[in-house]
């Protein structure tokens, strides 16, 4: 290295580069489908998770796993005053006006969009006050959480991000239906959830993007198959008319006679509006038969089977998000090691998850709460879970066989705690 490439000591903690987001005026540009950006993007994604029956199973699935998790909070060491920080915010978790799991069903959110906002609004706890800002079950003079609502993401107007280093700075909300017009929510007011955050994109990724495309044409494929249904039952209406009645060159008394017929026509099918206008047949004499009105009938076959499309494309959906195990049942084929291996990677992507929403909570909710009160850096605790899916016991019995044997002390009071909570048994007893 020249001596022209040394960093001096002034350059070290200086930022040079930037993360490259594209961004313009706070919208971000990230996505290369147009229709997926900003606004329309969440309409995409709410219309996905709404009406797929296959995204709804995934959300369903998550969820319910979700609340099988036990949140701890835990604390920085085991001294007793770290201990007592690791209380008080146990008691500020439960002081909220809303639940913690209500604030993680909404947290969730960011599954579906990429991104999840929330406001954290404080409040002095001043005991039984009567006003929000101060009533709390607790008179300590502390400052603690009244509420951490979700700030929706139909509601994102733009996001204030610094140009030079592309640090989020808040996000700019426009909220018509509660009459406020267009507020700035700061970053250091807000737990911001995302999936990911490459180049700090604000807006990060849903666990659905890659399930649009095969979303979109399962969706065509219902709709058109709904279509030929109906068309297949009801069948496809034909009136005769004169020949003269249909050539371009036919007087206007008769064009005004066909338009009219047309009208009429068009308005016997509700749905789509289907007919069809022929010229008149022939009677035995070789005249002409006059007007005349039928159904004409349908085949009733179709070159593709449109069910194993179907099936192909809702696949595609489940695997994209590794829940593919949910189509064993549906399958003539599948041994139950394979169904376990598939529900033990789902279980450990969801496990993920939640990794991040507890470090997100633990960064952007209880450190700011801490300094506001100003505890020690030190003495700072963090929020942890438990595991989405239990091991078998007889598993578990087996492993702790092999580990006695090889002589590990078991008697740990940590080791004893995870044992009983296998067992969905009481822990209290452990210190």
């Amino acid at each position: 290295m020249t001596d022209d490439n040394k960093l001096t000591r002034r350059q070290l903690p200086m930022e040079i580069g930037s993360t490259g987001l594209k961004q313009s005026g706070g919208l971000v540009y990230e996505e290369f489908l147009p229709k997926l950006q900003g606004e329309r993007g969440v309409r995409v994604f709410r219309e996905m998770v709404d009406n797929s029956s296959a995204i709804g199973a995934i959300r369903h699935l998550i969820r319910s796993l979700v609340r099988q998790a036990e949140w701890r909070i835990e604390p920085a060491t085991d001294k007793a005053d770290a201990k007592a920080e690791a209380e008080f915010i146990e008691s500020a978790m439960a002081d909220m006006e809303e639940s913690f799991d209500d604030l993680i069903s909404e947290a969730l959110t960011c599954l579906d969009f990429g991104w999840a906002y929330h406001e954290v609004i404080y409040k002095l706890r001043k005991g039984d006050t009567g006003r929000p800002e101060t009533d709390s079950a607790y008179n300590d003079g502390r400052w603690g959480w009244r509420t951490i609502p979700l700030r929706g993401q139909d509601s994102l107007q733009n996001w204030e991000i610094e140009r030079e280093t592309g640090k989020i700075l808040g996000m700019w909300q426009l909220d018509t239906w509660a009459n406020k017009g267009l507020v700035m929510i700061p970053e250091a007011k807000a737990i911001h959830f995302r999936t990911e955050s490459i180049k700090n994109n604000p807006e990060g990724k849903s666990i659905f993007r890659n399930s649009v495309i095969d979303w979109f044409y399962l969706k065509q494929i219902q709709k058109l198959e709904a279509i030929g249904i109906e068309r297949d039952m009801t069948g496809v209406i034909q009136m005769e008319v004169p020949i003269e009645l249909l050539s371009p060159s036919a007087p206007q008394e008769l064009k005004e006679i066909r338009s009219e017929l047309e009208t009429m026509l068009g308005q016997l099918k509700r749905d789509e509006r289907e007919y069809v206008m022929v010229p008149t047949e022939l009677d035995k004499q070789g005249m002409p038969t006059g007007y005349r009105f039928r159904l004409a009938a349908s085949p009733g076959r179709r070159q593709f089977d449109t069910t194993a499309i179907k099936s192909y494309y809702r696949a595609n959906i489940l695997i994209a998000a590794l829940a593919q195990f949910l189509l064993l049942g549906q399958q003539q084929t599948g041994s139950f090691a394979l169904a376990s291996s598939q529900t033990n990677l789902f279980s450990v992507a969801l496990g993920s998850v939640l990794d991040i929403i507890a470090e997100t909570y633990t960064k952007q909710g209880i450190h700011p709460l801490e300094k506001l009160n100003g505890v020690k850096r030190g003495l700072w605790p963090r929020l942890t879970h438990s595991d989405i899916e239990t091991p078998p016991l007889d598993e578990i019995s087996k492993y702790l066989s092999a580990l006695a044997g090889a002589g590990v002390d078991l008697t740990a009071d940590s080791i004893q705690r995870k044992l009983l909570e296998f067992g969905n048994l009481p822990t209290d007893g452990v210190g």
